[in-house]
Order: C-alpha cells, then structure tokens, then sequence
C-alpha cells in the first residue's frame, strides 16, 4: 500500500448533554476512558498509517499518557487542541498534518464501535477517487417539521441514511474545504448554516458529492446518559462473539 492515510480523532467537545462532571470522551466503558476504544480501532488497522487527536484546550498531555499507557502510541503523531466548533478542531488537525499523506479519515471518538470492516470499505472508495462517510439506511420514517413542530414533508425512507463517522476524504481537497470554511464561518452563521459534518463542509466548500458507505447500526454516538449502558451492552456482546455483521 503505497498511500498514507491517517486517522483525525476527534475528543474535544464538551459532552454537555451526558449531564457528568468527568467529561464524555474520559468516561469508562468496558474499564477505560471511551476516546481510547477508537484509539485502538485505528492502531490495530492495517490501512492507517498515523494518528492525531484533536482534545479539549490543556488536556492533551493527559490523554497521551493515557494513550501509551494503553499502548497505542506507535502510530500517533500529535495530540493538539481542539476548537470551539467541530469544525474549527478539524480545520486545526488538518493544519497540523506535516507528513506524507493521501487520505484522512475523520472519526468521533463518541463512536467507540468502528470496525476493521468499514475503515477497508472507506478506504476502497476514497482510492478510486470517491470521497465517503459511513452511514446505515434509516430503519425509521424521517420527518421534516417546522419550528412548531408540525408535519411539512417525509421523505421516501428508502432514500434517508443516519450519517456515522469516520468520513474520508483526500487530503488536499478536504484541508482546502476546511480553510474556505473558517474564512466563510461568519457569513455562514448569518445566513443560518449550521455545519454538522465534514461531508457537509465538503459539499458547500468545494460542490463535491460524498457517498454514503454502509457500516454498522452498532457504531453509535455515545451522547446521552441513556448511551453508556447501551454500548456496554455492545461491548459486551463483542467480547462473547455474538454480535456478528452489520445488522
């Protein structure tokens, strides 16, 4: 494999709605802080070459510690400051890659549950020059209201992805998308625009199309409290090798 890919973790939101003093990417599952689960899903993967974490402003020597204490650290490169936005924490990894690379994978470290699989689908479809997000197919109806709450549209089903990460993209195109962006933030917010993912940034940025890639409905976002159980119930299912496929 001649291309670098390296792996953008992102760990530095403020978890507000977990409702806990200990920040959310610092909260136990399965016995260590959840950032490292996804860490390690990087580490161990054939196809990525390095590794950034994007932390909350002065916490990054903790999180390395608890990175080689885990014994992940052979691939990282940096642990760096977040930003106030996603965005501006991605904009700021991307900035911070000064070593060969061709594709980047930007990844939550909410999502504890990426699998070996996935990243190998990713992969597949950014080299053939398709940028990608992973995503599942909506198994419910998806509803647009308006501010009141009530009924204006509903899309056809079969048309409708509940959008995971990680989401790739080439290096280039992706650092240049983000660069418009913070340039472009002001305006944005004035008009309304509120960015939620980087394949949003990727089609405002630059008009590429990104294309949706199938991964698992267990990859989840740890968000809420009613979460942690949730995925320890995952996690545990993983470990006794019952949980098998992407259903």
């Amino acid at each position: 494999m001649g291309e670098r890919c390296t792996a953008l973790l992102l760990a530095a939101g403020s978890g507000k709605r977990m409702r806990t003093k200990i920040r959310k990417q610092y909260l136990e599952l399965g016995g260590e802080p959840l950032f490292l689960h996804s860490v390690r899903a990087m580490d161990v993967s054939g196809i990525i070459t390095d590794i950034i974490l994007m932390t909350p402003e002065g916490d990054g020597d903790y999180c390395r510690k608890l990175i080689e204490k885990a014994g992940l650290a052979g691939k990282l490169r940096g642990v760096f400051d977040g930003g106030s936005e996603r965005y501006y924490s991605v904009a700021r990894g991307l900035e911070a890659i000064g070593w060969p690379c061709s594709y980047v994978f930007i990844h939550d470290c909410a999502r504890p549950f990426l699998d070996q699989e996935t990243i190998r689908r990713l992969y597949e479809c950014v080299r053939m020059g398709q940028p990608c997000a992973a995503g599942m197919p909506s198994k419910d109806t998806i509803r647009i209201t308006d501010a009141k709450g009530f009924e204006e549209s509903t899309p056809d089903r079969s048309g409708t992805w509940i959008v995971q990460t990680p989401q790739v993209f080439p290096f280039t195109m992706i650092r240049e998308a983000h660069r418009r962006l913070v340039d472009e933030a002001d305006d944005l917010e004035r008009r309304g625009i509120r960015i939620t993912d980087d394949a949003m940034v990727a089609r405002l940025m630059s008009g590429c199309r990104v294309r949706m890639i199938e991964a698992s409905y267990r990859n989840i976002k740890v968000t809420t409290p009613e979460d942690l159980p949730v995925a320890e119930a995952l996690l545990a299912c993983g470990r006794s090798g019952r949980c098998e496929g992407r259903g």
